[in-house]
């Protein structure tokens, strides 16, 4: 995988622990081909941005390598990993982008936002994660049926995938200060009763129509 994405300067023990990734599944996508395919988009889009090509590659693959030691290490995988290529002097920015890649800390350079959109592609791409329709279709359901047990709700469609979930509110019920309110409270329900790759976003959409006629 190194050789394949052209990632230099690794040590042994850094090699081993990607070659272990090819033994690991997230949501039935293998997490080697998965880091693979990061470590590409990342090219793409620094490039896209004038950014240094090279360093996104190397974080790109690098992203994921906690999930080879997480089930030995205490810890969510994008610490884990940051921790263990801390003892081969990486670069702060590739250090960031594996810590920083699910939003665990704050960015500090743009190479990590970066990492964290690849990631979310590849994840998301038809056929990377299996998933039966059934359990697809449930999901969407779930997701409708959450944001339309609030209050004030009118309808709630899923879309993109069951990657956002729309939702449409009553303005005469609703007012401005609520609807922040009601958007934040699906969401923290959705993360309470639901599992999922990646993230959902909530729009909330409240419609005010005012009508006047000119004589």
């Amino acid at each position: 995988a190194a050789v394949e994405t052209n990632v230099r300067g690794l040590s042994n023990k850094v090699l081993s622990l990607i070659g272990a990734l090819s033994y690991r599944t997230s949501y039935g996508q293998n997490v080697l081909r998965h880091s693979v395919e990061v470590a590409f988009l990342s090219q793409v889009m620094a490039d896209e941005l004038g950014l240094d090509g090279s360093i996104a590659r190397r974080a790109g693959l690098l992203h994921d390598i906690g999930k080879a030691i997480d089930h030995d290490v205490e810890g969510n995988h994008p610490a884990i990993g940051t921790n263990y290529l801390k003892r081969f002097s990486e670069s702060s920015i590739v250090l960031n982008a594996v810590a920083g890649h699910h939003g665990d800390v704050v960015a500090d350079n743009p190479y990590t936002p970066l990492i964290a959109a690849a990631d979310a592609v590849s994840a998301s791409r038809p056929g990377a994660r299996r998933e039966t329709l059934e359990r697809y279709i449930k999901r969407l359901e779930k997701l409708e049926e959450i944001a339309g047990g609030f209050k004030g709700v009118e309808n709630a469609y899923a879309i993109q995938a069951g990657r956002e979930i729309r939702v449409i509110v009553s303005a005469e019920q609703i007012d401005d200060e609520a609807a922040m309110k009601v958007a934040r409270d699906i969401a923290k329900k959705v993360e309470d009763e639901m599992t999922y790759p990646g993230e959902i976003q909530v729009t909330l959409l409240r419609e005010v129509r005012c009508v006047e006629y000119a004589k």
